[in-house]
């Protein structure tokens, strides 16, 4: 039976909202955790760590987040393990943020000067402290923009969890449509809704963005 759209339905995506907003964050904390270990493997002095890091980005950039997401929780049942769309969902999105942090940060790390980490060297710094005390510091400051400018991005890639069953804000939207048959009205809500989250930090990249160019400059 049809039903029609009203303050109801319009609610139930609203509180799909804050299952967007936890995937989002669960993804993006452990996505900075592991994206922080491949940046400092990335850059490593040991060559095997290179190569393995270098092997785990490509493997993650170059294949479909769609795809990870099928494989986090197919894979896991094929293997004996049962898991809900959300953990599969967050190990998905956490390796995939982990991959991409990863490349970001160390591209930050390599933006300071190699006179600060070849003079931490001559103090006697090993390759720890000098990363700890000396170059991450200098590099979190040009690290920021970009990572608010993925963030946008991992906020709106949560929508493919819809796809393994996760009921956050496209899912829901998924749902009241299949009831409603309106999917013009409930679709454009929720790219409104989108919106609202994403462009507040999409403006505070750019800010960002900007006031570092300008102390860069003087």
């Amino acid at each position: 039976m049809i039903r029609p759209f009203g303050w109801n339905e319009f609610e139930l995506i609203l509180f799909a909202v804050r299952w967007t907003i936890v995937l989002a964050v669960m993804a993006f904390v452990g996505g900075g955790i592991g994206g922080l270990i491949v940046a400092l493997l990335r850059t490593s002095d040991s060559r095997v760590l290179r190569v393995a890091t270098i092997a785990f980005i490509r493997v993650f950039q170059g294949t479909p987040l769609l795809m990870q997401l099928f494989l986090a929780y197919f894979g896991m049942t094929i293997l004996g393990f049962s898991v809900n769309p959300l953990v599969a969902a967050m190990v998905a999105l956490t390796a995939h943020a982990s991959a991409y942090l990863g490349e970001i940060w160390r591209g930050c790390i390599e933006a300071v000067p190699s006179g600060q980490s070849e003079a931490a060297t001559a103090l006697g710094l090993r390759y720890f402290n000098r990363m700890r005390c000396v170059v991450l510091p200098q590099a979190a400051r040009i690290a920021v923009p970009p990572t608010v400018g993925f963030l946008v991005q991992l906020l709106k890639e949560t929508s493919l969890a819809s796809i393994i069953g996760f009921v956050e804000l496209t899912r829901q939207a998924q749902i009241i449509d299949s009831v409603t048959f309106r999917p013009f009205l409930v679709f454009s809500i929720v790219a409104a809704i989108y919106f609202a989250m994403c462009w507040p930090l999409s403006l505070a990249a750019r800010r960002l963005e900007r006031k570092f160019a300008q102390a860069t400059a003087r």
